[in-house]
């Protein structure tokens, strides 16, 4: 496309100027005494993942009769990089955040990863910016619609209703940022987020990583040679977590770490039930029942109405476990159990009964999807010694006791200390 390559001279000409010249994005200062975030360059073979990643086309399901568009994420990227710029609107970098940055760097690790999460660092100084990165997302794609589909009567609006999974715009004193995420019926969604300044982006050390794109999309644009060991573009990465080094390692041993749980929206709760199921454990120096109460705390904090800790619930399930994943959705949920029945201090009685219900119920109804015999054994295996939870239920065992069941009583009240 023509505005690819002209936003590609002028990324290259930016790229001359080197890094003294760029304006810093307005990120908040790290509170005092926690480490820099130091960049690594990454080597060839994690070059090569990260560009298959980019290349690789990824469906996005229309709702109705739209068709499904398939999108390279570098293009997109690009269409949309370029897209604003020409409105005025700079692009200081684009970088892959996440899970998939993670699964780029350690594949082995088990983490896996479901959406695609594209950072754009831009100035949203305005409510006029916020609206042109969803005005440019939105017109950029009838591009990628495929040929012979009549554009004439197609609106933003109709776009925005057949395409895009949920808009979010965030706008406080800490955080401006906004996100845009289309479409996929497998959970693989391509989140594309606008982002000024955040508070924090990142909930533990292993998914704190973000790969800066943009000398492998030059490369691309500019380059026809194929990369070597001699002939690669630098693309490097860093840690939010503050020390790149140790994060890498927790991935690479699959180590639960993270700083402040009680600052994350949801205490980092479920997530942290998932790297658990996954096998990832915390740290032995980890004060693991503390560690699970701040996030408890934060969790209720947020979420304070049953109705809303169902929604957040099922829409975590939905994003995170694929419809054949019903045996590691129902581990996850009996390990959520677990840690609310044991480390929630703050809720009254029959608020955490409540609480132990709903889980309990989606439990359930993730164990029945994985078949008759698995709906007939009625037992909550609980972890083993090694704080593993089973992945399968065992149908040949008679259940000694009702699933998920509470065998303690508490006060009416807990203290919260």
């Amino acid at each position: 496309m023509a505005r690819e390559g002209a936003a590609a001279k002028r990324l290259f000409r930016t790229l001359q100027q080197g890094p003294q010249d760029l304006p810093a994005v307005r990120i908040p200062p790290r509170p005092l005494g926690s480490p820099e975030a130091p960049r690594a360059a990454w080597a060839l073979d994690h070059v090569k993942r990260l560009d298959a990643l980019l290349s690789e086309p990824i469906p996005i399901h229309g709702r109705g009769n739209f068709p499904t568009l398939s999108v390279q994420p570098r293009q997109i990227v690009q269409v949309v990089r370029s897209s604003l710029e020409e409105q005025g609107l700079r692009v200081h970098s684009v970088r892959l955040h996440g899970s998939a940055a993670s699964h780029v760097l350690h594949p082995e690790s088990g983490l896996g990863y479901k959406d695609l999460d594209l950072v754009f660092r831009v100035d949203l100084h305005s409510e006029a910016c916020f609206q042109l990165t969803k005005a440019v997302v939105l017109a950029c794609l009838l591009d990628f619609l495929p040929a012979g589909v009549s554009r004439a009567k197609i609106t933003p609006l109709t776009l925005k209703e057949a395409y895009v999974q949920k808009l979010v715009k965030v706008c406080t004193d800490t955080d401006r940022w906004s996100l845009i995420s289309l479409s996929n019926k497998s959970g693989k969604n391509v989140e594309l987020k606008f982002v000024d300044s955040v508070r924090r982006q990142f909930e533990f050390s292993v998914d704190s990583f973000q790969i800066i794109l943009d000398s492998l999309l030059l490369f691309g644009q500019c380059s026809s040679t194929p990369m070597s060991e001699a002939f690669h573009p630098t693309v490097t990465g860093e840690s939010l977590y503050g020390d790149f080094a140790e994060a890498l390692e927790h991935l690479q041993h699959r180590v639960i770490a993270t700083r402040s749980p009680e600052e994350i929206r949801g205490g980092g709760l479920l997530k942290y039930c998932h790297l658990l199921v996954r096998g990832f454990r915390p740290r032995p120096s980890t004060d693991v029942r503390a560690l699970q109460r701040y996030m408890c705390s934060r969790f209720f904090i947020d979420f304070p109405d049953l109705a809303e800790q169902q929604r957040t619930l099922e829409r975590y399930l939905e994003a995170h476990f694929g419809e054949g994943d019903a045996t590691r959705q129902y581990a996850c949920l009996v390990t959520l159990h677990g840690v609310v029945n044991e480390s929630t201090v703050c809720l009254m009685n029959h608020e955490r009964c409540q609480t132990l219900d709903l889980i309990a119920t989606l439990a359930l109804q993730a164990l029945a999807e994985q078949g008759p015999a698995a709906t007939a054994a009625l037992a909550w295996c609980p972890p083993g010694a090694d704080g593993l939870v089973p992945a399968t239920v065992s149908y040949y065992v008679t259940p000694v006791q009702p699933l998920l069941a509470r065998a303690h009583s508490y006060p009416t009240w807990l203290p919260c200390n």
